[in-house]
């Protein structure tokens, strides 16, 4: 029987959260490269009420319509998703929770016979995992409050613990992690945008380039404070001759923030909502600018901004405010603009002076394009293959 690389993310799809975008790309990203890979996911709702599912969940299949558009998912991925009826759900006790499912029932009857290796940010998962004699892949994006126990990370079964930041990386090694099994990486971003669209582009233009203005400031991302959003309309209102348009967001947010524009009399601001991958990166090609104006704090010190590799591969002049995390491409002259963080002023200067230094190119700036070329999804995958046993390995496949 041929044994899979199984990826777990304990989500409903498709939903815009970064660490959900993480989880659907990385598993693409396996089998773009080859492996014989399966996203495992939460499904609930009328979906979730054909008996067939419960008791033979294990029949990989072609993602959806809905989940190829909504992530850009290239054609070799297979997905199998887990029905929880209610009254399972987040909000449940022990035994009506999905990881009590999960862990118990769907991955130790069904899945795990079918695994070569578990690849997951779920550490209740992990550990039933290496409890059934089953290889692990770790990941951890954020800092961690309790210990990891002992009999897990030190197993040879636990593979490596990937995660995006140095802070987080102390974080697991004072709750336990051994050092020598933690490997920092960024995130990344789906090959789709490395793709030219100069039509597309040319008519996001079109559309949002309106009352005369001729520069388009844009911003992708989640719509949150320490993002660096409400600074950025704050400059918008400082620069009134140009356009900013917001791309994410889910209808809470942009509710709020719509208000807030009308509050502060922000005539140049848009807020897109939710823009599927499959049109992004036509919009981040468009922009003259694409704005990372992400605010200090402690959310500075852990992120990997999925965004900044997204931009990086438009090869669209980049204004980044200067976090910990990104600091180290200071040098590689890849970034339009650098400035203080937590300052209009700053950013409204270096704004102005990006537009000056690098005018928009239709073809994008190619010294861009070529260094982002390293932070694919699919090179990162291949990053954290080199540090699995061979022996627990999935054999390529395609």
């Amino acid at each position: 029987m041929s044994k899979h690389y199984i990826f777990f993310t304990r989500n409903v799809l498709p939903q815009p959260e970064a660490h959900i975008i993480h989880d659907v790309n990385t598993a693409n990203a396996a089998a773009n490269l080859g492996y014989p890979a399966i996203l495992v996911y939460i499904q609930q709702g009328k979906k979730a009420l054909n008996p067939l599912d419960w008791f033979y969940p294990f029949r990989p299949k072609k993602p959806s319509e809905e989940l190829i558009n909504f992530y850009n998912i290239q054609d070799k991925l297979k997905v199998i998703p887990l029905s929880m009826p209610s009254p399972i759900s987040e909000k449940g006790g022990k035994w009506t929770h999905p990881s009590t499912y999960v862990c118990k029932y769907y991955f130790p009857v069904h899945i795990f016979p079918h695994t070569k290796i578990l690849h997951t940010l779920d550490w209740n998962l992990v550990k039933t995992a290496i409890r059934a004699g089953i290889p692990v892949i770790y990941e951890r994006e954020h800092d961690r409050n309790g210990k990891y126990e002992p009999e897990i990370v030190n197993s040879p079964l636990f593979q490596v613990a990937i995660t995006v930041a140095d802070s987080v990386r102390e974080n697991m090694i004072q709750n336990g992690m051994p050092p020598e099994k933690i490997v920092k990486l960024h995130l990344s971003y789906n090959q789709s945008f490395l793709v030219r669209q100069p039509e597309a582009a040319a008519e996001w233009r079109k559309k949002l380039l309106v009352d005369a203005r001729e520069h388009l400031v844009v911003y992708s991302g989640g719509l949150y404070k320490f993002k660096g959003v409400d600074l950025l309309l704050d400059v918008a209102k400082e620069l009134p001759r140009l356009q900013f348009a917001f791309a994410g967001g889910n209808k809470t947010q942009l509710k709020a923030y719509r208000q807030l524009v009308q509050e502060k009399q922000v005539k140049n601001a848009i807020f897109l909502g939710y823009i599927q991958h499959e049109r992004l990166p036509s919009l981040l090609q468009a922009a003259d600018i694409l704005a990372h104006p992400h605010l200090s704090g402690q959310a500075a010190t852990f992120t990997s901004p999925l965004k900044f590799f997204e931009y990086l591969a438009s090869g669209t002049p980049i204004v980044a405010s200067e976090i910990p995390p990104l600091r180290e491409f200071k040098t590689a002259n890849i970034v339009a603009g650098w400035c203080e963080t937590d300052s209009v002023a700053a950013y409204t200067r270096a704004l102005k002076q990006a537009l000056e230094t690098h005018p928009r190119k239709v073809e994008g700036y190619s010294e861009q394009i070529e260094f982002a070329r390293q932070f694919s999804w699919e090179s990162r995958l291949a990053k954290i293959m080199s540090y699995v046993d061979e022996s627990l390995q999935p054999s390529i496949v395609y």
